[in-house]
């Protein structure tokens, strides 16, 4: 691809460095903001500064917040007796949209995948730990991919929940084994939380 502006060029490879975007996409993508009024684009890139510089991890649970407490754990209508366990941000959202679930959310920030060199240490789960050992949780519900490493992570964490005597649930297969959670589609995913089961390790 030849271009005729250094600036132009600087702009696509930024575009294409995104998941997704091919350079034909990030072509398109920068003669498109070229063709906007010039606040377009100046407004474009401050709300990606204003996110880049705003954002934070909730102190709770981990999830992406604007301040200390994300929106969820910060609304006193969620049932706080429930805690959702999911992998990322992305699953965490993918289960809000069903609607089907009230509760609150902890995010591990990945799985165990010793492959990866990802161990227990290298995620939230000493959080976890602390918020279930507060007294207040009845139930975790294990909303993690169906795949090897997830279950991996599922039966290490039920383990070390087990003590507590904490009810542990897992969300109903009609998730396909070795799919990712945030690909599911939102009926097959609400009805998975929905139809729960108490998880056997």
């Amino acid at each position: 691809m030849t271009f005729s502006s250094k600036l132009i060029e600087k702009a696509v490879e930024a575009f294409a460095g995104l998941p997704g975007i091919g350079r034909k996409s990030a072509l398109r993508l920068v003669l498109h903001l070229l063709k906007q009024d010039k606040q377009v684009t100046v407004q474009f890139a401050q709300a990606l500064v204003a996110m880049r510089e705003g954002i934070r991890d909730c102190r709770v649970c981990h999830n992406l917040s604007d301040d200390e407490l994300c929106r969820f754990c910060a609304d006193q209508r969620r049932d706080k007796s429930t805690v959702c366990v999911v992998e990322n941000v992305r699953d965490l959202m993918a289960i809000e949209d069903t609607g089907q679930f009230h509760g609150l959310y902890h995010v591990l920030g990945g799985i165990i995948s010793p492959m990866d060199g990802i161990g227990p240490s290298e995620l939230n789960i000493d959080a976890l730990m602390q918020r279930l050992e507060a007294g207040e949780i009845k139930e975790v519900i294990m909303a993690i991919s169906p795949t090897i490493e997830g279950e991996t992570t599922i039966y290490y964490l039920s383990k070390k929940i087990q003590p507590l005597g904490i009810q542990v649930s897992a969300i109903a297969r009609g998730v396909s084994f070795g799919g990712d959670l945030e690909y599911a589609d939102e009926l097959t995913l609400g009805r998975s939380i929905a139809a729960r089961v108490p998880y056997r390790s």
